[in-house]
């Protein structure tokens, strides 16, 4: 029974939520583009939402590149490398830490900003609140597996969530096997994860694939005033 949830969580659940996270965004951004922001409150109790915010990004950033390098990049080219896994464990769980604890910090802040004013909370949506909620819950677990982490700084069971995101991304049919046995937070952690992904399109956190890129294209542009307005002035 626990190999059959185990398949279905681990095993096809990712792909569920990785197909909604890309096929989703891909169709809002083709039916309502005008959607394709992240919204703003800002005039509204502004240095909290500008702390906030610089402290959440700052961190999540570091946390989701960390993420992606750590778990997608083959364990072979670690191995070739002369990468030891007690290293990559190190960085993981004090660099990731660190990065973590900031983006915490920040979505604490967010969070009670939107909850706990009035003004904010009535230009908030459910699904504005609800996706804050879970990177809230999120990165607080993420914190939670930090001290069982220091209990295996061998590396051996980061190695086997790199087997199974590997495993994953090359329809290996029996990724979910690598799972069993390991820690319930970092699994509780792999599937809030995946449920994020699966809520993304639906949210305001689409404009994360957008927002960073635009302005290597975006030409720069230069307010002029004509003759006509400048004598009236």
């Amino acid at each position: 029974m626990n190999t059959y949830i185990d398949h279905l969580i681990f095993g096809i659940y990712p792909y569920i939520a990785l197909s909604v996270l890309v096929i989703g965004s891909i169709v809002r951004f083709d039916r309502e583009p005008y959607s394709w922001r992240s919204g703003s409150s800002q005039l509204l109790r502004r240095k909290q939402l500008m702390w906030g915010s610089v402290l959440f990004h700052t961190g999540v950033l570091f946390v989701l590149f960390g993420h992606i390098f750590g778990l997608l990049v083959p364990i072979w080219i670690f191995d070739t490398l002369a990468v030891k896994h007690d290293w990559k464990q190190a960085l993981a769980v004090y660099g990731g830490g660190t990065a973590g604890l900031i983006s915490f910090i920040g979505a604490s802040m967010l969070l009670h900003r939107r909850l706990f004013d009035v003004r904010v909370r009535a230009h908030s949506t459910f699904a504005d609140t609800g996706i804050l909620v879970l990177l809230w819950l999120q990165l607080a677990i993420g914190l939670a597996t930090v001290p069982i982490s220091l209990g295996h700084m061998d590396g051996e069971q980061m190695v086997r969530f790199m087997a199974w995101a590997n495993g994953i991304f090359t329809f290996n049919p029996t990724a979910s096997l690598f799972m069993e046995g390991s820690h319930w937070i970092f699994r509780l952690h792999i599937f809030l994860g995946l449920t994020i992904f699966l809520l993304f399109p639906f949210t305001r956190l689409v404009h994360m694939l957008s927002a960073p890129v635009r302005y290597l294209w975006r030409g720069g542009y230069q307010i002029v005033r004509s003759r006509r307005s400048l004598s009236h002035g």
